[in-house]
């Protein structure tokens, strides 16, 4: 987008997603300084008044929220290796992003963070239409949830270097190409410096 998205706090949430221990091992244990980015964007939020939201990906034991018919997770219904991805330490949120007690953590079951959860109904409620968004996978979560807000008409920012995906050059071409066409796309550092005028 050629212009800048107005970050009005009251207005604005900052959405970490998917940023489990497991799937941090996973995905981004050669992404340096990932954790500690994404900690400072969430530590400057609360404290310029950006509401933060949890989004994490949990199952029931055997997954009955899962259909055999889904490609994805339908996999990870098929295998109990991949299922300890989502279970116990492995699937707490990462402890480098400990929640708040002011956070707010959405579970979900699928990869979208509005598919099946009342993510649209509490920022609805809490009059935020506007969306950070960040986490894991850029091609993932990202992805789908950045193309449902956009649907739904929230104005949208995606922290580029606060993603990470196993296939770079897919996650690429999505932050470079893809993205940019329903949000803006910033990395950490601009996105702190845009809260700074807030606080004076």
């Amino acid at each position: 987008m050629a212009s800048l998205t107005s970050i009005y706090p009251a207005h604005s949430a900052v959405l970490c997603m998917d940023m489990q221990a497991g799937i941090v091992s996973a995905y981004a244990k050669d992404q340096k300084g990932l954790l500690e980015r994404s900690a400072s964007v969430l530590a400057h939020s609360r404290q310029h008044g950006l509401r933060v939201i949890y989004v994490q990906v949990r199952f029931r034991k055997k997954l009955p929220e899962v259909s055999s018919r889904n490609a994805l997770f339908g996999a990870i219904k098929n295998s109990e290796q991949w299922q300890k991805l989502f279970e116990g330490d492995a699937g707490a949120i990462h402890p480098g992003l400990t929640p708040q007690a002011d956070d707010i953590v959405i579970v979900k079951h699928r990869i979208s963070a509005f598919a099946g959860t009342d993510l649209d109904m509490i920022l609805r409620a809490n009059e935020i239409d506007t969306l950070v968004l960040f986490g894991i996978a850029t091609s993932g979560v990202v992805l789908s949830t950045l193309t449902d807000a956009s649907d739904l008409d929230y104005r949208l920012i995606v922290i580029k270097d606060c993603c990470a995906d196993l296939d770079a050059g897919l996650s690429g071409a999505l932050v470079e190409k893809f993205f940019p066409s329903r949000g803006e796309v910033i990395t950490a550092d601009e996105f702190l410096a845009r809260l700074a005028p807030s606080s004076s």
